[in-house]
């Protein structure tokens, strides 16, 4: 079951972040898959946003940046990384568009 790391956002910010390891199955991954998803209530849009990640929580950087073209449909994308990285959140850095609205999901 993927991981919800940012759902149904509609502003910018990042989101909570998620340590593997506090959860049930405590399994470390090396392979990780991000996947955005989004779209806009009428007309188009537009979103960025950057997967993070830390070793201590606190200080962040970006492993990628995924962005997304919005429109009424739903738009994906996403991409994969080898890594081993104790905490991950999204962070959606910019988003445009009449009712628009992003998830971002970790696989991994």
């Amino acid at each position: 079951m993927a991981q919800i790391l940012l759902n149904a956002a509609t502003a910018t910010g990042a989101g909570t972040a998620w340590n593997p390891r506090d959860t049930s199955a405590v399994a470390t991954y090396v392979q990780h898959s991000f996947q955005a998803t989004g779209y806009t209530s009428t007309s188009t849009g537009a979103a960025t946003v950057l997967i993070q990640v830390s070793n201590d929580g606190v200080n962040y950087i970006t492993l990628g940046t995924i962005t997304l073209t919005l429109g009424t449909s739903v738009t994906s994308d996403g991409f994969a990384a080898a890594n081993t990285w104790e905490y991950y959140r999204a962070n959606l850095s910019a988003i445009s568009g009449t009712g628009a609205t992003v998830s971002v999901y970790m696989k991994g």
